[in-house]
C-alpha cells in the first residue's frame, strides 16, 4: 500500500465509524494532556492499529487513540499520542495521520506538548503558546518528496489568529499563557547546559521533541495550526531537578487538570 492509498483507507476506515461528524478541528495531544480526552462526549474510539496511515507510539503518556466526539460545543477528533523521531530516527512518522486529517475535510490542528523552560521566568506547570519554531535537527518529513508543494512557506506557521483566540480563553479563565518560540529537538537525551545557553542565545523559550514535523506537515496540506507547550521541567542548567521522562510525566499529571480546562476553553474559542 503506498502512503497515498493508506491515507485514503484511513480516512474511509474513520468516516465509517464516525458516523455523521463533520469535525473541522483535530488535537493532536502530547504527554500530559491526556485528560483533553476524557472531556470529549459521545466519544467513538479508533486505535491507530486500525488505521493503515497511522503510527503505533511507543512512549509512556500515548495511548495512540483517534477519538472522535464533542468537545465545548466543537465537533473533534482528538488523536491521543504522536510518533516521536527519537523512536526510529525518522522525523515523518505523524505525516500520514496529519494527511488523514486533512482528507477528512479538518482545518485546524491545535498541537500539545510537554516541554522544557528555557527561561527562569516560565515555570514548570505552566503554559506557554507556541509563536514560533527553531527546527533545530534541521530535518523535515518532506524530505524524498517530488515537485513544488514540497516547498512550504513557514511564515506564521502558527496562526495568529488562533494564537489570539488563545489569548482570550486564557484571559477569560484567569490562566497564566505565556508565548515563546519552541526549539525542536531530536531527543530521546535531554539537551546539556552548553546547549541550553546555545538556545538562549537563539532566541527560545521552550524546548521539545515533539511538535514541528507536524506543522511542516500541515502548513504543506493547507491546515491552520495552533501549538501549546506544558512546561514541565526547567531546562539543564537552570534548577538542580534530575531530568526524566518519569518526571515529566508526574509534572504533566499534576498540572493536567488546568491545561485541560484551558485547551477546552481555547476550542470553544477557535473559528476554523
Amino acid at each position: 500500500m503506498t502512503p497515498a492509498e493508506a491515507v485514503e483507507a484511513s480516512a474511509a476506515v474513520v468516516l465509517d465509524r464516525i458516523g455523521g461528524l463533520a469535525p473541522q478541528i483535530a488535537l493532536l495531544l502530547g504527554s500530559g494532556w491526556g485528560g483533553v480526552a476524557d472531556a470529549v462526549h459521545d466519544a467513538v474510539d479508533i486505535p491507530y492499529r486500525d488505521l493503515p496511515a497511522f503510527p503505533v507510539p511507543d512512549v509512556g503518556g500515548h495511548a495512540g487513540v483517534l477519538r472522535a466526539g464533542t468537545l465545548s460545543g466543537r465537533e473533534v477528533l482528538v488523536l491521543s499520542g504522536r510518533k516521536h523521531s527519537y523512536e526510529t530516527g525518522e522525523v515523518d512518522g505523524m505525516k500520514g495521520a496529519v494527511r488523514t486529517l486533512a482528507a477528512l475535510g479538518v482545518r485546524v490542528l491545535v498541537q500539545t506538548n510537554a516541554a522544557g523552560s528555557v527561561v527562569p521566568r516560565m515555570r514548570p506547570g505552566e503554559l506557554m503558546l507556541v509563536s514560533d519554531h527553531i527546527n533545530l535537527v534541521q530535518r523535515s518529513p518532506l524530505f524524498r518528496e517530488t515537485g513544488d508543494t514540497r516547498f512550504v512557506g513557514m511564515a506564521d506557521a502558527y496562526d495568529p489568529a488562533l494564537r489570539a483566540a488563545a489569548r482570550q480563553a486564557g484571559v477569560a479563565l484567569g490562566a497564566t499563557l505565556h508565548e515563546g518560540v519552541y526549539a525542536w529537538v531530536m531527543g530521546p537525551q535531554f539537551e546539556t547546559p552548553a546547549e541550553i545557553r546555545m538556545l538562549q542565545t537563539m532566541g527560545a523559550q521552550a524546548v521539545g521533541m515533539s511538535t514541528v514535523p507536524e506543522t511542516i506537515v500541515a502548513r504543506q496540506a493547507g491546515l491552520r495550526v495552533l501549538a501549546i507547550s506544558m512546561i514541565t521541567n526547567m531546562a539543564a542548567g537552570l534548577s538542580d531537578e534530575s531530568l526524566s521522562h518519569a518526571h515529566t510525566l508526574q509534572t504533566a499529571r499534576t498540572a493536567g487538570a488546568a491545561a485541560a480546562q484551558l485547551l477546552e476553553a481555547v476550542v470553544a474559542q477557535l473559528e476554523p
